[in-house]
């Protein structure tokens, strides 16, 4: 499947959902996409790649953005930034090839770990939360680790789909359920 961006189509809803901020604190750079997951909305800041978002409205993913970087300006992207997107789809579509590009990852310091650990996890396979948490040196917070699942913006990046309950079934994942199963069988079939 080639990718398919689609951002220029929601032109009227870029300039509707991304305000331009007087004195902006950064510029955030972003483009829709689709892939077999449906929509797939990439921004990046100068540092790297900020968010990675799934969803089946483009809409929703723009006024996501909106509010995750409330104080930035939002510039629909460019040819060039069109080429990172695409980095992106493939990854999804074969995630055997992994994502080689920087990334600007935002969090806490306990988020910043727990998804250290995620990246770590080789694609096809899964680790539980429990799992995560005692690799990061803290194996009571199975919870607080599951949260820093949650909270993770840069899907597949940062791979939180590769965490599974103990028993190893499905649990939450941020984008759907669904979603978690298909890029989980992806990684083992591809």
């Amino acid at each position: 499947m080639l990718p398919m961006i689609v951002a220029s189509k929601h032109s009227a809803a870029v300039t509707a959902a991304c305000r331009t901020i007087e004195n902006a604190a950064e510029v955030i750079r972003f483009a829709i996409g689709e892939c077999s997951l449906g929509a797939i909305l990439v921004a990046a800041s100068e540092k790297g790649v900020c968010c990675i978002t799934l969803g089946d409205d483009p809409d929703f993913l723009l006024e996501d953005l909106q509010n995750r970087f409330r104080k930035a300006e939002c510039i629909g992207g460019d040819a060039d930034f069109e080429k990172i997107v695409a980095k992106v789809i493939r990854v999804v579509e074969a995630p055997k090839l992994g994502l080689d590009l920087p990334l600007d990852i935002r969090g806490t310091a306990f988020q910043q770990r727990v998804w250290q650990a995620l990246r770590e996890i080789p694609p096809g396979s899964t680790a539980s939360y429990s799992d995560v948490a005692g690799k990061i040196g803290s194996p009571k917070s199975v919870r607080a680790v599951a949260g820093a699942c949650a909270a993770n913006s840069i899907a597949v990046a940062i791979p939180c789909h590769r965490v599974v309950r103990t028993d190893g079934n499905l649990s939450g994942y941020r984008w759907g359920v669904e979603r978690k199963r298909f890029l989980l069988e992806r990684e083992t079939t591809a």
